[in-house]
């Protein structure tokens, strides 16, 4: 098959969406199928991607956030199918264009709500108001990272009009480089960590997009815990690192916190391998928590938000704990239970990593990628029209 995957952001600008296309796109492609990453050229520059795929990097008319205009969307053709990666504002009503004129199926993840301060809440739905529904009803099939947020996000209303053609295709984790067995006192030294303290670990990107995460949140928990033998460390960059900086002084916590800065995601392995648990306390619109699943393939607990879709990853009790969203006093008793039990975290921790193994590593998910355009296919094929399959067949 000839296969496009678009999304608003892509390597080198670290982003779970666009972390989530680039294993998409590079297990697709392991299987035979000729695939297409087209996303924005930001952040400018080169960069070096897999042989396997092809990078498309678009020119930039107009950005707003990580949303970018890129007008040459419009001339995307010669595809069998074509992959969106929602939300992507400026850039669906494009490819909506380009698609209708050439009779190019769709399907469409939808990673997440778009939400924010100020005014942006009332721009955001009045975009959405047109685009998301010509995308939802024009789409062959509508993926979801778990059936349990399709079901309670703001967008419910319009998954449930098309139910039978909601798919759910899980984020991934690569296994094979996120594991129990990787050393991190490497890291411990490299950010003097002393050897007998327990470490909690932040992982995700420290700007205003990314705000909902909840690093704010940590540090003023991590503050109340009145622990002397406890070490956060934060990984992760972006705008909103000089306030938490300084928040960690206020809160006269600054010597038992580390901020590590950017780390490439193929190198955060030891990081986790460093941390004796992983703490995402996220508010919406989060609807997975990728580096859950990558703090369980490295046999790390996790806490992490009640929220639909991020409840579904983590089984409260056996591979992590839940908390109450936005709840400093719950995150505190519940970071409390498990930093006093050094062997209730190395069980759930195994059974954590046994989770990862049988349902988010990669080879589970890319053949039910694969298998999912074959049926689109298969269902909407124009007379006359053929495709290369996995076995390189077709034209």
């Amino acid at each position: 098959m000839r296969i496009a995957h678009v999304t608003a952001t892509f390597l080198p600008y670290y982003s779970g969406t666009g972390m989530v296309c680039y294993h998409n796109a590079l297990g697709l492609a392991r299987l035979g199928h000729d695939v297409t990453v087209i996303t924005a050229d930001h952040p400018r520059g080169s960069y070096s991607y897999p042989p396997e795929i092809a990078v498309r990097r678009l020119p930039v008319a107009f950005r707003l956030g990580n949303a970018p205009l890129l007008p040459k969307l419009l001339g995307l053709k010669d595809f069998d199918i074509v992959h969106l990666h929602y939300p992507f504002i400026f850039g669906d009503l494009l490819l909506w264009a380009a698609l209708k004129a050439r009779g190019i199926p769709l399907v469409l993840t939808h990673h997440n709500d778009l939400v924010g301060d100020g005014l942006r809440p009332l721009l955001f739905d009045s975009y959405a108001a047109i685009s998301t529904r010509l995308l939802f009803s024009s789409a062959s099939k509508l993926a979801a990272v778990s059936l349990d947020h399709a079901a309670h996000c703001r967008l419910a209303p319009l998954f449930r009009r098309r139910w039978d053609d909601v798919v759910e295709i899980p984020n991934g984790v690569d296994a094979e480089l996120f594991r129990p067995d990787v050393d991190g006192q490497a890291v411990r030294r490299q950010q003097n960590i002393p050897a007998d303290a327990t470490v909690v670990l932040f992982v995700g990107v420290l700007d205003r997009a990314h705000h909902f995460k909840g690093a704010g949140l940590l540090l003023k928990a991590f503050a109340s815990l009145k622990r002397p033998d406890a070490v956060l460390m934060f990984v992760g960059d972006g705008e909103l690192k000089a306030k938490f900086l300084a928040e960690a002084a206020t809160l006269g916590i600054a010597d038992r916190v580390r901020f590590a800065g950017n780390v490439p995601n193929a190198e955060t392995p030891p990081y986790y391998a460093a941390a004796d648990l992983v703490v995402l306390p996220t508010a919406p619109p989060e609807s997975f928590g990728i580096v859950l699943i990558e703090a369980m393939a490295c046999g790390k607990p996790v806490i992490t938000s009640n929220l639909p879709g991020v409840r579904s990853v983590v089984s409260d009790g056996e591979d992590g704990l839940l908390i109450a969203t936005g709840d400093i006093a719950d995150l505190v008793a519940k970071l409390g239970q498990l930093l006093d039990d050094p062997q209730r975290r190395r069980a759930m921790g195994a059974r954590g990593r046994a989770k990862v193994e049988a349902k988010y590593a990669w080879p589970a998910i890319i053949p039910r990628l694969a298998q999912l355009y074959e049926q689109v296919l298969s269902e909407q094929a124009a007379p006359g029209r053929s495709y290369r399959r996995a076995t390189g067949t077709g034209d």
